[in-house]
Formats: C-alpha cells, sequence, structure tokens
C-alpha cells in the first residue's frame, strides 16, 4: 500500500521515511546498489532522480531536488513555452514512497520506487500527479466506497532501431510467436514476479512482434505504481536482449496499437457494487450510477487516458480500441466493457478499453476514482448496451452509438467542460495538464501519421 495521503509532510514523517530507508538499506546491502526513484510527467514519460543505496535515508529525509519546469516538457523533450510552469524559480523535493520499493533483477543490482512532490517547507506540491491520486482515493475511502484497479500493458517488441521492425516473428496469440521469443517471455515474467508483481498472463498479442500481460488487481494508486514498474522492467529486459520495447498507442500506420486498458471495481462494506444486485447483469443501483457516469465522462477522461495526437490514430473503429461510447458485457469493440465476473461476484469489474500507454497512470486513477465518487450516488442509469461492433451496418446500433472524439483537442475540451473532473484537479494541476495537452496538438499540426508515431512511438 502506499503511504496515506497528507497535504503536509512534518518532521514525524520525515524521521519515520529516514528510519524505513535505513531497514532497506540494511536488508539489501548485499543485492542493491542503487536506486531510482520516479515521478511520471504530464506527457506520460517517467522522470527519476538515482542514488546510490547508502544515500537512500538522506534522500527519505529531504527528498530529492526537482524543477516544477520538468512538467512544462513536452513529448519530444522541449520545454513548453505556453506553460503556466515555464519559468526558472522554485524547487521540489521528491520523496521515495518505501513502501512501494521493489528491489529489480532487471536491471541488475537496482531498486526502484516512487516519488511523491512536495515544496521544501513539506507543504502539498498542487501539480503533483501522484498526490492527486493519493488524494483521490483518501476522498473515496472517506466516503466508504473503495476501488481495485489494475492495468494491462500492450508493446511491440522491435528491433534497436528508429523506425520499427518487429524482433518477434510468428502469429498474433499464436505459439509460433512465444517460441521465437521464449527466453525473453520467461525473463519479462520471472524479472517482473521477482519485483513483487503478481503477472496473472502473458501472452503474444495481434500486432506485429506484440505482447501484453495482465497483473493482479490493487488498491488504485499501487496499481499506478505497478504500471510504472511493469513498463520499466519490460523496457530493461528487452534492452538486454538487445531490443526495444515500444509503448506508443501507434506503433505502425494502418495496423492496431497498444493498448493501455483500465480494469476497476468499486466496493462499499466489503461488497463489490458490480455484482449481487437486481440490475443488467447483476449491477447494483450505485454500481449502476458509477458504470453510467464513467460512460458519460469517457470524451473527458480520454483527454486523461488517450492524451498523445498518436491515441487518435490508435482508437479506430473496428480493431477493438474502444471508439465508440457505448457499453457491453465482454463486448471488445465498446469503450466501456462489462466483465460480470463468470459466476464470481468478486471479480466483475469495468474495462476502459480507449485508454494507451501514453497516459499518466496516476491522472488515469485518480480521474476515475473522481468520476466515480461524484456518480456513485446520483443514481444514473445506463442507456441499452450494445453487443457486437458499432460500425457493423448489419449492427442495428449503426448510426446510433456516438463515437468517442477522435482528436485531442476534442477530449481537452470535454475535459475543461467536466465539472466533476475540473473539481478534482484543481486549477494548479489542470493549468499545467492542459497545456500539456495543447502543446502536443500544436508539436503534431501539420505532420504525417508517421511523423505524429514517431513521437510517442518509444514512450516509457
Amino acid at each position: 500500500m502506499p503511504r496515506p495521503f497528507s497535504e503536509f509532510r512534518g518532521e514525524d514523517e520525515r524521521d519515520a521515511d529516514q528510519r524505513r530507508a535505513r531497514e532497506l538499506q540494511e536488508q539489501y546491502a548485499d543485492e542493491v546498489s542503487a536506486v531510482a526513484v520516479t515521478f511520471i510527467d504530464d506527457s506520460g514519460a517517467s522522470r527519476v532522480k538515482s542514488v546510490p543505496l547508502d544515500g537512500l535515508d538522506r534522500a527519505a529525509y529531504s527528498g530529492l531536488g526537482f524543477s516544477p519546469v520538468i512538467d512544462a516538457f513536452d513529448s519530444l523533450g522541449g520545454i513548453n513555452p505556453a506553460s503556466p510552469l515555464d519559468k526558472p524559480d522554485g524547487d521540489l523535493r521528491m520523496v521515495p514512497d518505501l513502501d512501494s520499493f521493489a528491489p529489480l533483477t532487471s536491471p541488475l543490482g537496482w531498486a526502484w520506487a516512487p516519488g511523491d512532490r512536495f515544496w521544501p517547507d513539506g507543504s502539498g506540491y498542487a501539480g503533483d500527479q501522484r498526490s492527486f491520486a493519493r488524494a483521490q482515493l483518501a476522498a473515496s475511502l472517506e466516503q466508504g466506497i473503495s476501488a481495485v484497479m489494475a492495468f494491462e500493458v500492450e508493446w511491440m517488441v522491435g528491433l534497436d532501431e528508429d523506425d520499427f521492425q518487429p524482433a518477434a516473428r510468428g502469429t498474433g496469440y499464436g505459439m509460433s510467436r512465444l517460441l521465437a521469443a521464449a527466453d525473453y517471455a520467461r525473463d519479462v515474467m520471472d524479472s517482473l514476479a521477482a519485483a513483487g508483481v503478481q503477472v496473472l498472463q502473458l501472452h503474444p498479442e495481434y500486432g506485429p512482434g506484440q505482447f501484453e500481460v495482465s497483473v493482479a488487481a490493487q488498491d488504485p494508486v499501487s496499481a499506478a505504481d505497478t504500471n510504472v514498474l511493469v513498463k520499466l522492467i519490460i523496457a530493461a529486459v528487452t534492452a538486454e536482449y538487445g531490443w526495444r520495447a515500444a509503448f506508443g498507442p501507434a506503433v505502425l500506420t494502418g495496423n492496431v496499437g497498444n493498448g493501455g486498458h483500465l480494469h476497476a471495481s468499486f466496493w462499499a462494506d466489503g461488497q463489490n457494487l458490480l455484482a449481487g444486485g437486481p440490475g443488467r447483469h447483476g449491477l447494483t443501483e450505485r454500481g449502476e450510477s458509477i458504470a453510467a457516469s464513467l460512460l458519460d465522462s469517457l470524451p473527458a477522461l480520454l483527454a486523461v487516458g488517450a492524451p498523445s495526437p498518436a491515441s487518435y490514430l490508435r482508437l479506430q473503429p473496428s480493431v477493438w480500441a474502444g471508439a465508440f461510447q457505448v457499453w457491453g458485457r465482454e463486448n471488445r469493440e465498446a469503450a466501456l466493457r462489462f466483465i460480470d465476473g463468470s459466476g464470481d461476484p468478486g471479480a466483475a469489474n469495468l474495462e476502459l478499453k480507449c485508454f494507451d500507454n501514453s497516459a499518466n497512470p496516476y491522472l488515469v486513477v485518480g480521474s476515475v476514482l473522481a468520476v466515480a465518487l461524484a456518480g456513485v450516488d446520483r443514481k444514473a442509469v445506463l442507456p441499452a448496451e450494445v453487443s457486437g461492433d458499432p460500425a457493423s451496418p448489419s449492427n442495428p446500433a449503426a448510426g446510433q452509438a456516438a463515437r468517442l472524439p477522435d482528436s485531442l483537442a476534442g477530449t481537452v475540451a470535454a475535459l475543461e467542460a467536466d465539472e466533476a473532473l475540473r473539481a478534482a484537479f484543481g486549477p494548479e494541476l489542470l493549468a499545467g495538464f492542459v497545456a500539456a495537452r495543447r502543446a502536443e496538438i500544436e508539436l503534431a499540426a501539420g505532420k504525417s501519421d508517421e511523423e505524429i508515431i514517431a513521437m510517442s512511438r518509444w514512450i516509457l
């Protein structure tokens, strides 16, 4: 579990963090020599400071310096001059959350921890994305609502070149590809397990050189932490093979992309709100209201969960990307797929299929929590569910199912108009995030599909 949310980090917290760091230094002295501490910026990229293991106690007490301007970076590594964060002033302290510390076997001798950013006096930084997620989790627990979530990660394995040439041959879902990359797939699973990640399954996916890994559900902040860790480990193992992992939403033109689907269930008094009720497929009244609220807010959530121009090259009809604002039981063309758990009430969940790996996972889980919390008691009702492909001319829903926005500009406008998300983000975090999205729109203007794909193909 991540550390409890606090708007101020006082001396007691500093002392406790330092004591925990010293315990870890002693525990891992023989296998870890360096620790990477990361946060994820508004462009979905990991930003890192690393320390030797014997410096972890100092980092835990005082934090690691980071300029706020880092959140003004765009996907190409430049600074967005239109961002409110484009200024040389100020310093933040990134504090490793040692409750989420994970030793790594790849790269060997390293460990990882997520960081929370504070001002030097210990006060909370409103622009910190992980703190946003922790705040939404705290707010939901205060109202008696908990959630468990998990991200699926899709990636394509390519040769280490600027363009993409698949490094693993064989067909999607086929044993031929698994055998062609058997050592690699095993090393990915072993390295994830060694870092404490519970892998549920790994398989070859539809695209060229593509794989997908599913992991166990956790509390929302831990799920976001795990998403960061999973991609880090996959990238490291892939590099050991002389290959490169492409996590971008689109990797090649005219082909499927990589999803970063989010699975989520919502609970009250120990009961899954998505099961055991009188509604369709066992939905409770509150569970249906959450699902309907998420469906209503999908255009706004898409700005968070599919935040790059390349996301909209992936988000096309008839490729199981979730391009339509519809829901359906086990419908992989629906943006909101309902999974009834196959008789296990605890396993019933919602899958948001329209999200991808260019998203900041902390903003994703925090935003989904904010919408769910705002909607749980408003008695919203889901529309008629959709079966099959809404884009198929033979489908009764053809021509009636609403298409999600097909551009980043459209989703940003929806985000700015969404009352629940505006309130949850707060003015500082929202202004920085929206400025980052507009910078990506400007960077993509006039570019070909190939050039847009290249902007986020290798994002990590």
